[in-house]
């Protein structure tokens, strides 16, 4: 497609086939220069459709019209490490340039130009990410709370409720993604269009049928997102497993099903609450883009939008490719089913490809650099598999910078290991290098049972007869880690987005007082979206608070009534802990796809006022922790509605009834599987070993029985650590300065702190195995199709993301039931090779506790 501003006044230009066009290199300031039908002019990064819309609407736009609102754009996006630099550089030149806006005639083209790139942005997304599956026209007829939508929707969040609560408890567990019932709505809703009759009934003056037309997007959505809210098993399930069984705390009034619906209740809808609250500050600004929500749009597009199927788009090599996006998410959906047969079941060694370590297996310090099982993964070629690939980072879902930023800060923070390994500081190099396990001074796993009594309290003289516990040189490194990012989370706010968080309050207080501001209207105004949103009733502010209060009301009830030695107030603290980062870490990860957990901040506070009593630190880890957890899960729900333009108050109502349908399944599934005979021991049958509980059971007791204080407290072993906190505030405060002073590097401008110390959370026992092969996939994708081949990577790059994410859980889900639950075994060496050796045991340490000794405080000497 060709448009006249493309060319010089007088030029003419064509379109032969799927040939490049003939239009020559335009002097103006954005260089359009010779590119294929379909191809993005490179600074713009924006595809010629887009480009011929913008131009229609730049039309009516005065010079002072496009003054103001590129003066908006800068404001909000000078600093957005998502926003293209080149455009902030033009716009900066065009603010600057008084003859411009003096002498208008002089500059026409210049001021064309810049018109069609402020009606680009304000017509449509400032990202070419979400231009490339966002549409920026909505339909508001279409039908979308339809009984088939609304049947299916919870048709499907009962099924996947009752799968993952059902394997919750298994090793390997089995988790079904809700991009897996998304897949499937589609073919239901396409048959239950063909076969259902139209009949129906009015109520209150609007007519519900059985069958409303075809199935559309937006119902497809609506079934998503009631999918996506009951995929979760309730948080509290893990307390109730550690109260009950008589291996853990032997506590049997925690079978009560009033209880245990409670307390899941009450952390299941606490969340939307707050998540409503913050619509302003993660919702409906358009640098909020939810990278995670653009690969459930391209699905859902992929099906429903057959207008842009026939494009033509270039590729590679000259390459032109006509394959429909539908099309090529079978192909890709195929071959990764049928690939994953390999390193997941057949091939093991493709999962851990510690090629160096099958060298010289019993080469302890190789198998701790370079292993992929229980090393520190610096391997150039660690794996083949995709599920461990984007474990960590989707590398075509997340952008670059992320991706890049993330493993800087592994790689640096997996150095930092080595030295505290190979120097023994804390007494680590008794330990593996990267275990996630706890340890006693005789370098074996710790027994928690050793310093607790009958109830599950702490014991202080057991203690001190036994051993305090030590940590693996990666776990060390990890929450020092995890203590930096949480000052640095609030720092970053402040200093990079403390405009949009004002805006956001000052929009929620006149929305309180029910009346509009000028200069919260004009900015929100930028984006299409929201323009577009504003055709639907808004949810009252009393809706969210109703069920906030009513949420905590609920979960003081279940802890006051029933023997938890526990203070119900512990609710309002989840709460206050969740007002204070809930708004840093959301921005965060809505702008970057990565997003910081408050667990193990929630363990570290409710251990210290809790000290001794595991499960008061438990509810104190749940509701601190799970509510912010929560609020952001639900915030990105909301967005994909808000991409797809789902009226706010049917999406209310979408959240809440798999909410309550999904928590009512979950316990149903508990009472069920607290029955079995040797549930979550090694006896256990259908493998039902608990994994998950033992790791939330030890981290009881580590943070309530034997409590932070012992550890991080004065004169405990790894108070040292504690720097994480100056730290987070000191190395933001660094690079925001550096990026104030040479604002167009593209280093600094790129260079995400949070993001950097959010990879160094990801050792022990993962590494850089599951990090380091998303990088240059990243790079392939991000740098070279994106900005090479715009309209090939808008039409297929999320849409392999959604295939594989699909092929995946639906290929692990038929390997266990046809060949795993059955234990039938492929027995050679691809399949042990992984585990043999150093790497495959992880049991090589750097140095042995001598025989009759112990390493530590000696016993007496700690308490």
């Amino acid at each position: 497609m060709s448009a006249a501003y493309d060319k010089k006044p007088g030029s003419s230009g064509s379109s032969n086939g799927g040939a490049p066009s003939e239009e020559k290199k335009s002097p103006l300031i954005f260089s359009f220069e010779e590119r294929a039908p379909g191809e993005a002019p490179v600074s713009l990064n924006a595809t010629e459709r887009d480009l011929a819309e913008a131009a229609t609407v730049a039309n009516a736009y005065t010079l002072e019209d496009t003054r103001r609102i590129v003066e908006a754009i800068h404001k909000q996006h000078s600093r957005d490490p998502n926003f293209p630099i080149e455009i902030i550089t033009r716009i900066e030149e065009f603010l600057a340039n008084n003859d411009i806006f003096d002498h208008p005639e002089n500059h026409q083209h210049v001021i064309q130009e810049m018109k069609i790139e402020a009606a680009l942005i304000t017509n449509n997304s400032p990202y070419a990410e979400v231009r490339a599956v966002v549409d920026n026209h909505d339909d508001p007829t279409l039908p979308v709370s339809t009984i088939r939508a609304w049947g299916m929707g919870i048709f499907f969040a009962c099924c996947i409720s009752f799968i993952n609560s059902f394997f919750d408890i298994r090793f390997p567990g089995i988790f079904v993604i809700a991009t897996v019932p998304q897949l499937l709505a589609y073919p239901m809703g396409k048959f239950l269009e063909r076969v259902l009759p139209d009949w129906g009934f009015t109520f209150w003056g609007v007519r519900h049928s059985l069958n409303t037309g075809p199935f559309n997007r937006k119902e497809h959505m609506l079934i998503t997102i009631m999918s996506n809210i009951a995929k979760s098993t309730p948080y509290t399930n893990y307390i109730v497993w550690i109260q009950y069984l008589p291996n853990y705390f032997d506590q049997p009034w925690a079978i009560s099903v009033s209880y245990q619906l409670l307390i899941a209740l009450s952390t299941n809808f606490i969340g939307y609450g707050l998540a409503g609250l913050c619509r302003r500050f993660l919702v409906y600004p358009a640098y909020c883009v939810w990278p995670s929500s653009l690969v459930t749009i391209a699905l859902n597009s992929a099906f429903h939008d057959q207008a842009s199927e026939a494009t033509l788009v270039p590729g590679p090599l000259k390459s032109i490719w006509r394959m429909s996006r539908i099309k090529f998410f079978m192909f890709a959906f195929g071959a990764m089913f049928a690939y994953f047969w390999l390193p997941n079941y057949l091939f093991a060694a493709l999962s851990y490809f510690s090629w160096m370590t099958w060298i010289a297996p019993e080469n302890a310090n190789l198998a701790r650099i370079t292993g992929a099982y229980s090393g520190l993964g610096f391997n150039p070629v660690p794996t083949f598999d995709w599920n461990i690939i984007s474990f960590l980072v989707d590398p075509l879902m997340v952008p670059f910078f992320s991706t890049f930023n993330l493993f800087v800060g592994m790689v640096t923070s997996g150095f930092v290991i080595m030295i505290f390994y190979y120097t023994n500081a804390f007494n680590s190099a008794f330990f593996p290098i990267n275990s996630n396990r706890t340890f006693d001074n005789k370098g074996t796993r710790y027994r928690v049972k050793d310093v607790i009594d009958e109830f599950g309290i702490f014991d202080g003289a057991k203690y001190e007869q036994y051993s305090p516990p030590f940590l693996s040189a990666g776990n060390i490194v990890v929450y020092m880690m995890f203590f930096a990012v949480y000052s640095a989370c609030v720092t970053y706010a402040i200093l990079y987005h403390r405009h949009e968080i004002a805006m956001g309050f000052r929009d929620m207080w006149q929305s309180i007082k029910k009346r509009k501001g000028s200069e919260n209207t004009q900015e929100s105004d930028l984006d299409v979206h929201n323009r577009q949103m504003k055709a639907y009733k808004e949810v009252p502010e009393w809706w969210y608070m109703i069920t906030l209060v009513l949420s905590v009301a609920v979960g003081m009830i279940g802890i006051a009534c029933w023997p938890t030695n526990t203070s119900p107030f512990v609710v309002l603290y989840g709460i206050a802990l969740c007002l204070i980062f809930v708004v840093p870490i959301g921005i965060i990860a809505a702008m970057t796809g990565v997003q910081v957990t408050l667990n193990v901040l929630a363990e570290f506070i409710g251990g210290v006022i809790v000290e001794g009593n595991a499960i008061a630190m438990c509810f104190f880890k749940s509701y601190g922790y799970v509510t912010c957890a929560h609020a952001l899960s639900f915030s990105a729900d909301l967005k994909l509605a808000h991409y797809l333009k789902i009226a706010p108050r049917l999406t209310f109502w979408a959240q809440m009834v798999p909410t309550l349908t999904s928590t009512f399944i979950s316990v149903a599934v508990l009472q069920y599987q607290l029955q079995i005979k040797d549930v979550c021991t090694e006896d256990a049958p259908f493998r039902f070993t608990c994994p998950g509980v033992n790791t939330f059971f030890t981290a009881a007791v580590f943070w309530g029985t034997v409590g932070p204080r012992k550890i991080w407290g004065v004169g405990g072993p790894y108070a040292s650590t504690l720097i994480g906190f100056p730290l987070g505030i000191v190395l933001v405060v660094v690079f925001y300065l550096l990026n104030r002073k040479w604002p167009k590097n593209p280093i600094w401008r790129n260079a995400h702190p949070v993001v950097m110390m959010t990879g160094g959370l990801s050792w022990a026992p993962y590494n850089l195995t599951y990090m380091w092969p998303a990088v240059p996939i990243s790079a392939f994708s991000w740098l070279y199709l994106k900005k090479r081949y715009l309209a090939l990577w808008s039409k297929y790059n999320f849409v392999t993301s959604a295939a594989f994410s699909c092929a995946i859980a639906l290929s692990g889900v038929l390997i266990f039931f046809a060949v795993q639950l059955p234990e039938v075994e492929v027995s050679w060496w691809g399949n042990s090779v992984p585990y043999e050796g150093c790497d495959g045991k992880g049991n090589c340490v750097l140095m042995q506790v001598p025989e009759g000794d112990y390493i530590g405080p000696r016993i007496g000497e700690f308490s």
